[in-house]
């Protein structure tokens, strides 16, 4: 029986079945264990959480009698399967929340891949609460989690490139009015579209050469070695199976592993194309730097015959012309970094500006937000920071030093 308890009547020996608000209100990766750990016990006392539900039926019950509650009669965010409501709320705000996100995220997708390693299953439980996570980030505000997503390093690239697209397929989802059930679905195949990829040597993912044609072959088997594993969890929607193997296709036919064309390649599987590219052109790789993400946009535009144009403009409305982090030159001779998207106007976002190419020294730093210029100013190109030797540019729109 689920019985919805205060953090100060847990007791060991009991069956935790949910925990109660969000994700980084505890250190938990995830629920439906029995808690015999006084380790574990500790640190749900010094948790944020204020309740949790337990099953009665599978270990420890209450001492003493609570009044039975029906789940349906509870407020919304308090039921055993509900999420925790979202409201949206500024950049910085949910930046904060977002870092902590990244850090529970990778360390989640470790944990999960590790299994995989060993030979078992993946627990789709624990991959939706992950996904409802991210969700409802996206849902507090669509640029924090997606843009500090990207800066991974080369030794998180696998894990951290696994939220990105997860993030990434979701917003792109919304943008195309998808139903609900499909865009949490979206995000599962995000999640573990390159799950495939842990067949892999390491040697060879991070090889920082040119890989040999036989190294080569071997990455491009990931798809199909990704299918194998996802096949053996039987509760993986067919939609989640169909990116993992088929998000390298190209629309003209040219990609792998079954040289699919067109309509061939299904919405979901366009999608994965264009999430995963973007997420891995942008990251820093131990062969090569990530590109700025106007650059990537850029870049991306002008491929033929790669992606669904109809696919692709959802992609950049969703994370814009000039996306949070990109670094571009004002008409004023102005340098800045983007902070924010404008919801209905991709060429005006807000920036930071901080850099006078005039001079050719720091300025004083201040937000432009360009829908309120009003004409007087304008972005008129991206740049390169690498080119003028800037140090921990994305602190500038982060908030956070490297």
């Amino acid at each position: 029986m689920l019985k919805l308890i205060s953090i100060s009547q847990l007791q060991m020996g009991m069956y935790i079945h949910q925990f109660c608000g969000s994700w980084l209100d505890h250190s938990f990766w995830k629920a439906g264990f029995v808690l015999d750990s006084p380790q574990d016990y500790q640190r749900l006392q010094h948790s944020n959480l204020t309740r949790l539900w337990i099953d009665s039926a599978k270990g420890r019950d209450l001492l003493e009698q609570l009044p039975q509650t029906s789940p349906d009669s509870l407020p919304p965010g308090t039921g055993p399967d509900s999420a925790p409501a979202t409201t949206r709320v500024a950049m910085g705000e949910e930046i904060q929340r977002a870092l902590k996100l990244c850090a529970h995220s990778k360390k989640a997708v470790m944990a999960m891949f590790q299994e995989v390693r060993l030979g078992n299953a993946i627990e789709m439980q624990q991959a939706e609460a992950l996904v409802n996570s991210i969700s409802d980030s996206l849902l507090r505000h669509p640029n924090a989690l997606i843009s500090l997503a990207r800066l991974k390093s080369a030794d998180d690239y696998t894990y951290m490139h696994s939220v990105a697209v997860c993030a990434l397929m979701i917003a792109v989802s919304r943008q195309l009015q998808l139903p609900a059930e499909q865009i949490r679905q979206a995000g599962i195949a995000g999640l573990l579209h390159d799950v495939g990829k842990l067949t892999i040597p390491d040697s060879i993912l991070n090889k920082p050469a040119k890989l040999s044609d036989s190294e080569f072959d071997r990455v491009k088997n990931h798809p199909e070695a990704g299918g194998l594993i996802l096949r053996q969890c039987n509760s993986v929607d067919a939609l989640v199976l169909d990116v993992c193997l088929h998000h390298h296709e190209k629309i003209d036919g040219s990609g792998y592993p079954h040289r699919l064309a067109g309509d061939q390649i299904s919405l979901f599987a366009q999608m994965g194309a264009v999430c995963d590219v973007y997420d891995a052109v942008t990251s820093n790789r131990p062969y090569n730097r990530g590109w700025n993400p106007a650059e990537a946009i850029h870049r991306m535009s002008g491929w033929t015959g790669h992606f669904d144009q109809r696919v692709f403009q959802a992609f950049v409305k969703s994370v814009g012309i000039y996306p949070v982090g990109s670094l571009v030159r004002l008409q004023s001779g102005r340098l800045g970094i983007v902070l924010e998207q404008h919801p209905s106007a991709l060429l005006t976002p807000k920036i930071k500006v901080f850099f006078s190419t005039r001079s050719n020294l720091p300025i004083p730093q201040t937000i432009v937000d360009l829908a309120r210029a009003q004409g007087q100013e304008r972005i008129i190109g991206r740049e390169a920071p690498e080119d003028w030797d800037f140090k921990d540019i994305d602190q500038l729109w982060t908030g956070v030093s490297a």
